[in-house]
């Protein structure tokens, strides 16, 4: 049997996928009959095809516009005047049947002028043509699969579906193509079609009488990338579309000689510009039809498009286009396009290189502000609706779930392009890499050798794990305000499901790991993976000691010890600091322990709290003179007049980064920029907000003054004064003669940025260096900048500011009896959460050797209360390494009150039960 059949196919009959040609054989139905086409016979049937689509749309063109001979004396051309008008449906059809009889064709070809959106809707049931004697469409007929290839259905040579060809013909007429009319002779693929905002908006407004033409445009278009990439292109692509072949040759020559590359054989709008608003209003059109009827066509065809991107990757320079009109499309961050076209999407953009995202990333950030906060709510979406429906478990964990993955990569480019979009300050601002040594002969020689102290290792090391960072030469730091907040960024429930040790141990072995993409969890989660980094270092550090005294090169020492009298708590930890950085910096990544002279406690974690507490005290207390107290924020910042060795600020550096190593929480009230430049920013005017909010109001006030009387009114020259802890004032110029030089409207930004660098960078240069230093000596190789952002980091540093003692209450676990209906019990917490908040910090103080509250807050304490006999007159008593409570069962609340009034009050040093 004859695999074409004499009958044409049924319009409902199945298509072939897009690319059947490299297929081994294609299954062609026909009525009740199958049969399979091998590759030859399926490039035979393309053939003629091709042949018969271009033999009957020159019988269609001969009806509609003639041979343009006045004197023809053919009855089936328009020319001879036999013809009557027809519709373009009418035409359609006898071309087919002329096609069929083998009829007379003119041996001279119609001319056809390129004519767009010449049709209109005459009546509910059909779409009619213009009046006779317009053109049709600026293209030949093409196969319903676009420009991927032809319908691989397979039909007679000579009878056609002539609905279908009169659909083909009406809707190449409303979509133009990127390059004009094609030539019949020329050998070249037929250029991809596209859409624009005049022809979406005629498809729409004729959906109802053709409901199909609309579903066969969006299925050819939105699923290629050759076509969706170049659809809405601006007003001058379109201008350029329109015009004459030869000034389109003459402008191309012209823009080939500017570029001095004349052999260049390429489209002049190989790159069209996409013209965004114009996709929007075409896309606010398609808002009014209803969504039935082309939703599923649509999701079908935005799938298929990810499927092409995949494969092509690379091969098309304008591909992000793609996406910048996907996340238009009505509708996405909704239903089934949610749960299917969303994910396909993110697929797809991972398989993009890191240069083609930076590039839609610049582009997000530039023309789609206003959509980046829906398409950031539509993935912390779809994470959270697959998050809560799938039960992870050890074999397969959150990290396995392609889903989720995807979607948090491609979250991370809307986070770039939020970044971008916000306020960025210069990366200029940026401080140099900082590198130390490994082993020192003293410490004055390790500031020697630490020369330009800036970008520490840890944020170099972060932006290297991120090569969409290192390609966008962005980093967070640089953001002063993003466009949508940071917090906005974190997925709770993700956070909340997410095994830390795993991840960190994918983040180790280099797999993907949420670590790295940080920016999604919450920051009570990201303390725990810092805390598993920790932790390791500290095991490997005491493994290789131990290794060590094995072999007999060094003798045991597994922990980081200082002890320390607490009446010179600062020179004894000042000098055992020095000692182990002369000796063996490495030394700083083992666990610290302290002991207190004279004292019996054995450090598990309680007396190196109140080690940091009480060295805390000390060492900003402004009669110590290293640090000046601001009493009108409260603040705590480098005296610039300091008489300290630049060695004592390292050591306090040292201090802080252990704090930090050691999971221990301070009492430190530095402002924000504080935080900044640990991280490797150096301060700038903004930052003078929360370190002196007057000065910025004055300056800010400045600024934002208009009048050219800037000289007379604030009579300010480029010459400050500011004061010493003594209160005397020192002069300083910004700028060489500032003192000749006045603040006009012209310099006054100059004057601003000159004030702010020399206050929270020049003045301070010395003693933040060396504080810095030391920082970096214990956390150089910790991923701190990979997680935390600065006011993340303040976090980390000082605790949470929320003292929710109903958190505790909740979270609290009993012991020795005790249960949460017990009576003393009930009492405790009702005496608790009378207290002043004085009370309550000593309270924490008491039971967990610190008054500061944990990154997630106090539910993170862990708190325990045990029994502690029955009724006596002992006071409570507490293991602060382990927040425990021991608490006697006293016979009356008031009995409760007094004994615990006066243990919090009075508790101090530690002792053996």
């Amino acid at each position: 049997m004859s695999p074409y059949r004499q009958t044409p196919p049924p319009a409902t009959a199945p298509k072939a996928q897009r690319g059947s040609k490299e297929s081994s054989s294609v299954e062609v139905s026909s009525g009740d009959s199958q049969s399979s086409l091998s590759p030859g016979e399926v490039d035979q049937d393309i053939m003629k095809r091709a042949a018969a689509r271009k033999l009957i749309e020159r019988y269609f063109y001969q009806l509609v516009d003639g041979c343009g001979d006045s004197n023809c004396d053919n009855q089936y051309c328009a020319s001879s005047g036999v013809v009557r008008n027809l519709t373009p449906d009418e035409a359609a059809a006898q071309a087919i049947q002329l096609y069929s009889k083998e009829a007379r064709l003119c041996e001279v070809s119609p001319q056809k002028v390129p004519r767009i959106n010449a049709i209109s809707s005459q009546d509910s049931t059909a779409i009619e043509s213009s009046p006779s004697g317009s053109s049709i469409a600026n293209s030949t007929l093409s196969s319903e699969c676009g420009p991927s290839g032809s319908d691989s259905t397979p039909s007679s040579q000579k009878n056609l579906d002539s609905s279908s060809i009169t659909d083909l013909i009406i809707l190449e007429k409303i979509l133009p193509n990127i390059s004009g009319p094609s030539d019949n002779n020329s050998s070249r693929t037929k250029p991809p079609t596209i859409l624009t905002e005049e022809s979406l908006a005629e498809l729409c407004s004729t959906w109802e009488s053709s409901p199909k033409l609309l579903v066969r445009a969006i299925g050819e278009v939105f699923s290629q990338p050759e076509c969706l990439s170049r659809c809405f292109p601006a007003k001058r692509l379109q201008e350029h579309e329109n015009a004459s072949p030869v000034d389109n040759a003459e402008e191309k020559e012209s823009i080939r000689a500017k570029e001095k590359d004349p052999d260049k054989d390429e489209d002049l709008v190989a790159d069209p510009p996409f013209d965004l608003e114009s996709c929007r209003r075409a896309f606010d059109h398609l808002k009014k039809v209803p969504s039935n009827v082309y939703s599923s066509a649509l999701m079908t065809a935005l799938t298929t498009l990810c499927d092409n991107i995949i494969v092509i990757r690379g091969k098309l320079d304008n591909i992000v286009n793609c996406f910048l009109i996907a996340f238009e499309v009505p509708n996405m961050g909704y239903g089934e396009f949610l749960e299917t076209v969303l994910p396909s999407l993110c697929e797809a953009a991972d398989h993009l290189s890191f240069e083609d995202q930076g590039k839609l990333v610049r582009k997000w950030a530039t023309h789609c502000k206003d959509n980046l906060r829906n398409t950031l709510e539509s993935l912390q979406q779809l994470i959270t609706i697959k998050v809560m429906s799938t039960n992870y478990a050890r074999e397969f964990c959150v990290q396995d779930d392609n889903k989720v993955t995807l979607a948090t990569k491609f979250m991370k480019i809307v986070y770039y392009a939020n970044l971008l979009a916000g306020v960025m300050e210069p990366n200029t601002l940026r401080e140099e890499e900082i590198s130390l040594p490994q082993q020192l002969d003293s410490l004055e020689e390790a500031l020697d050798q630490i020369s330009h102290f800036g970008s520490s290792k840890m944020a170099k090391q972060a932006q290297l794990d991120d090569p969409l960072g290192l390609v966008l030469n962005v980093n967070d730091l640089d953001s002063r305000r993003p466009f949508i907040p940071f917090e906005e960024f974190y997925n709770e429930t993700l956070s909340d499901i997410i095994e830390m040790d795993h991840d960190f141990s994918c983040y180790r072995s280099r797999k993907f790991s949420f670590m790295k993409h940080s920016f999604i969890l919450v920051p009570a989660t990201k303390t725990l993976g810092l805390y598993f980094d920790n932790r390791i270092r500290m095991y490997s550090e005491r493994h290789s000691s131990l290794m060590n005294a094995l072999i007999g090169s060094a003798p045991p020492k597994p922990y980081l010890r200082l002890k320390v009298r607490r009446d010179h708590l600062i020179a004894d930890t000042l000098i055992g600091l020095e000692l182990v950085a002369m000796e063996r910096v490495l030394d700083f990544k083992k666990q610290l322990v302290v002991e207190f002279e004279e004292e019996q406690g054995v450090d598990e974690g309680g007396v190196s709290k109140e080690f940091f507490q009480l060295i805390v005290e000390e060492i900003f207390n402004p009669d110590y003179g290293m640090f000046t107290y601001q009493s009108e924020t409260n603040m705590t910042w480098f005296n610039p007049t300091s008489f300290e060795t630049v060695a004592q600020f390292t050591l306090i550096g040292i201090v802080l980064g252990l704090a930090i190593y050691n999971n221990i929480i301070l009492a430190v009230n530095f402002p924000m920029v504080v935080y900044r430049k640990l991280m490797g920013k150096k301060g700038s005017f903004e930052d003078l907000v929360d370190w002196n909010p007057v000065l910025f109001n004055g300056l800010k006030n400045l600024l934002e003054y208009t009048e050219d009387d800037v000289e007379d009114v604030y009579m300010q020259t480029f010459r400050i004064c500011y004061q010493d802890v003594f209160g005397n004032n020192i002069f300083h110029e910004l700028k060489e003669n500032g003192d000749q030089i006045y603040v006009t409207q012209n310099n006054k930004q100059e004057f601003v940025d000159l004030y702010a660098d020399f206050l929270l960078n020049k003045s301070v240069e010395c003693q933040f260096k060396a504080f810095r230093r030391g920082f970096v000596m214990v956390m150089d190789e910790s991923p701190l900048a990979l997680l935390f952002r600065p006011e993340e980091v303040e976090q980390l540093v000082c605790g949470s500011k929320n003292f929710d003692f109903m958190e505790l209450e909740l979270s609290t676990e009993y012991d020795g009896g005790y249960t949460p209906e017990s009576q003393i019990i009930k009492d405790f917490w009702s005496i608790v959460h009378n207290l002043s908040m004085k009370n309550k910090k000593k309270l924490l103080q008491f039971t967990t050797g610190s008054d500061r509250v944990p990154v997630g807050g106090l539910s993170r304490l862990k708190l325990i209360i045990a029994r502690n006999g029955p009724n006596s007159d002992r006071l409570p008593t507490a293991h602060t390494c382990f927040n425990v409570l021991l608490l006697p069962e006293y016979e009356t609340k008031e009995k409760l009150n007094d004994r615990l009034l006066k243990a919090i009050n009075y508790a101090k040093g530690f002792g053996m039960l």
